[in-house]
């Protein structure tokens, strides 16, 4: 169910005033505000060090961290690059438990980008990260998005939570992002159509 009863902060001004609220047995999903920056950015304080651990160093998921998660970043990825970040709450608990984040229209194209989707280690496996898939599903397809489009490491874990989802491997690229570090990732893409809504 997909409701936008209230008002959201600075965001893609597609959906400047709306919040999403989406339930899935106990996880509520909505809109970030700008407000809730430092959320997502605690989220992700958590979350990177135990999801890479194996495969970038120390020193690499720290830089990662800075350069995507600083609030002036995040401020930034909202207000000038179309950005909508969608934050987990697990109802049981009052907490939040995962984020994610994602562009429609990338590139002046008809695709969606998924750009992150992040869950606690102790969430995984809790249907979060297929509860934040589907919303970001959805709202691709009511908005006549013909994939949804997203960049996962080649070694991240996660290669089989997308496959299983319906994510097909359509390329691979190592993109340079300074200090010496290279993301080396899988592009994978999600086939949209009404049919699948």
């Amino acid at each position: 169910m997909i409701a936008a009863p209230a008002q959201a902060g600075v965001q893609n001004p597609a959906y400047r005033a709306i919040v999403f609220y989406i339930y899935f047995m106990s996880i509520q999903l909505s809109e970030a505000t700008t407000e809730q920056l430092p959320v997502i950015r605690e989220l992700a304080l958590r979350i990177w060090p135990e999801t890479f651990k194996d495969i970038l160093s120390e020193m690499q998921i720290s830089y990662m961290l800075e350069m995507m998660y600083a609030i002036p970043s995040l401020e930034r990825q909202v207000t000038t690059g179309n950005n909508v970040f969608l934050l987990a709450k697990d109802s049981s608990s009052d907490s939040y438990v995962g984020f994610a984040s994602y562009e429609l229209n990338y590139k002046g194209s008809n695709n969606c980008k998924l750009h992150k989707i992040y869950v606690l280690p102790d969430m995984q496996g809790k249907n979060v990260g297929k509860t934040l898939i589907e919303a970001i599903k959805q709202l691709s397809i009511s908005s006549a998005q013909h994939a949804i489009l997203l960049n996962v490491n080649r070694h991240n874990r996660a290669l089989g939570f997308y496959r299983k989802y319906g994510f097909a491997t359509i390329a691979e690229e190592d993109i340079d992002i300074g200090n010496g570090y290279y993301m080396n990732d899988f592009i994978m893409e999600l086939r949209l159509s009404s049919e699948t809504a």
